[in-house]
């Protein structure tokens, strides 16, 4: 029951976004087939970083969503799992993070203190700053660098343009979620761009963010050389993307959590197997 509960509150479903672009790296540097000993442990990493995230936020989070009405059936808020839990299970993460850098390579290694400063330390920024909806894809991004290093021990030209990719991506797709809670965010004085701007620009935002997405994927088909394939998924991402802002308006949210969670899941897959697909000449 309590694993139950904890996967449920940390969305582990949710490892979709960010997951298939660790291995889009990961097949990109390789160029095909990066081997079972780095699937393996990027996999772990990857599952420790996004539960250490989201243990983290739920434990930061925990008096304010318990005072938002959209989130105070939330599980810490209502007493079904406990803070100390989830303190435990983000050492736990933390630590699964770390032996896996350790298992890949030097660099990653090396880098996986700065993994994990971003992994905890998002979570604050909303606290100080609007522009924590980019700070969350910045963090999110280092999927993508890291399935990348992982392969090739080095940053590339693909790397840093994944990274900016996942970047404003997530970026775009989290200011329309952030939509749904502006007059709460204004009355517990939390920063975001919404509360400090308004729906209206935060979803114009949102639209110049996903213009770049679809631009940043085109220079990595560009860049890397990659076959019909991954233009066929390209053109198949700009059209979710255009759906995705189709769903919402300043005056209609009613329809974010199609736009937020299931767009954005078929987009990362589709760019996965469209990736795969254009590595085969």
């Amino acid at each position: 029951m309590k694993l139950r509960y904890f996967l449920d509150a940390i969305k582990f479903e949710h490892t979709v976004f960010a997951l298939p672009f660790a291995y889009v790296a990961m097949v990109l540097a390789a160029g095909g087939w990066p081997g079972w000993r780095v699937v393996i442990w990027v996999t772990l990493a990857m599952v420790g970083g996004r539960t250490l995230a989201m243990s983290t936020n739920r434990l930061v989070d925990r008096a304010i969503d318990a005072r938002n009405p959209r989130t105070a059936g939330r599980h810490l808020p209502r007493g079904l799992l406990k803070p100390l839990e989830f303190g435990a299970v983000a050492l736990v993460s933390a630590l699964l993070l770390l032996v896996s850098a350790w298992q890949l390579n030097p660099l990653c290694l090396k880098l996986s203190p700065l993994a994990l400063l971003f992994l905890v330390g998002y979570h604050y920024t909303k606290y100080f700053t609007w522009t924590s909806h980019w700070i969350l894809g910045f963090t999110d991004g280092i999927a993508a660098a890291g399935g990348w290093i992982a392969v090739r021990e080095a940053f590339d030209l693909p790397a840093f343009l994944l990274w900016f990719t996942v970047t404003v991506w997530i970026a775009g797709f989290d200011l329309i979620y952030a939509c749904q809670d502006v007059e709460f965010d204004r009355a517990e004085h939390l920063y975001s761009f919404p509360a400090h701007f308004g729906i209206a620009a935060a979803l114009r935002a949102a639209r110049v963010c996903h213009v770049l997405t679809v631009l940043a994927l085109a220079a990595v088909g560009w860049t890397l050389a990659l076959g019909w394939g991954y233009w066929i998924g390209w053109v198949a991402v700009v059209g979710l993307l255009i759906y995705e802002h189709s769903l919402v308006s300043p005056t209609d949210l009613s329809r974010v959590d199609i736009a937020f969670f299931n767009v954005n899941g078929y987009i990362a897959v589709v760019v996965f197997l469209s990736t795969l697909a254009g590595l085969w000449r």
